[in-house]
């Protein structure tokens, strides 16, 4: 069983590594043979790949041809930021946002009575099934990508590379919000889970594992859009939050804005990279 700690420095070497990961998976697609339905314009928001790479596809890839591809990696994450950090102020999204703000107000005072009438039976085990089904549904999504490099199926490399993607962008939302907010724990402190009390990524608000379990099922589903993709997906994702709240290792309010977060997360990263050809879901435009 891993704690919170353990998770958060786990989902930060997952982001460390992740661009370079996309890096070489975009690489290894530009370099080889193109297939007439990858989805490789949509993964890169400028254009085409780089054509110096086609020019010369049978010598080995400069270093300046890799640090062009990890450059648009790199910028491809900072526009996902940008649009994320700014989508709370588009005015479609104000019904959202008042969703969000008067559902955690209201889950925030309402807290510590929700919390006093859970049942302290079970801890362990409801930390053991989080922790089991994270981890299922993590290697399920690292299985699904393996399968499509290895069998060169467009639709579920991408599938792998946009969980990828919506990890890190997940990570770099997380963090921020754990720092300011530094909530403390049921059962830490005075047990009226006080804000502002840590400086580290171990506390409270948001919830952790819910945020990046939906995300990551947001994408799975939008990708297969099938009933029992959805229900296993955002069912899995519903069972993670809820046991982790079980186990007192969250407020409500604080799983609250971890599923939200990871729905419209998760929600924005698919329409905004993945293949129409690939997914009926997809409502990205080509270019």
């Amino acid at each position: 069983m891993f704690n919170a700690g353990q998770f958060a420095r786990m989902v930060a070497l997952a982001t460390a590594i992740s661009l370079s990961t996309i890096a070489f998976s975009q690489s290894s697609a530009t370099l080889g043979p193109s297939l007439p339905d990858a989805p490789s314009a949509s993964h890169f928001p400028d254009g085409d790949p780089d054509p110096a790479s086609a020019d010369d596809s049978s010598s080995t890839p400069s270093s300046g041809s890799s640090s062009g591809i990890v450059g648009r990696s790199a910028r491809r994450l900072l526009e996902d930021q940008r649009n994320l950090y700014l989508a709370p102020f588009k005015p479609s999204n104000l019904k959202w946002d008042a969703v969000m703000l008067i559902g955690t107000g209201a889950l925030i005072a309402a807290d510590r009575t929700i919390n006093s009438n859970l049942s302290t039976a079970h801890y362990n085990a409801y930390q053991n099934t989080s922790d089991a089904l994270i981890g299922g549904l993590s290697a399920s999504l690292i299985g699904l990508w393996a399968y499509g490099i290895k069998t060169d199926n467009p639709h579920a490399k991408e599938t792998g590379e946009l969980e990828l993607e919506t990890l890190s962008n997940t990570f770099l939302i997380y963090l921020p919000m754990q720092l300011i907010a530094g909530r403390q724990r049921p059962g830490e402190g005075n047990g009226h889970g006080d804000f502002f009390q840590h400086h580290a990524m171990n506390t409270s608000f948001p919830a952790g594992h819910a945020m990046f379990s939906w995300s990551m099922a947001t994408v799975v589903a939008h990708e297969y859009p099938k009933p029992w993709v959805q229900f296993l997906a955002y069912g899995t994702a519903a069972s993670i939050t809820a046991t982790r709240f079980l186990a007192h290792d969250h407020w409500a309010s604080d799983s609250f804005v971890g599923t939200g977060l990871g729905l419209a997360i998760g929600t924005y990263i698919f329409h905004s990279r993945c293949d129409p050809d690939l997914s009926p879901s997809c409502h990205r435009h080509r270019k």
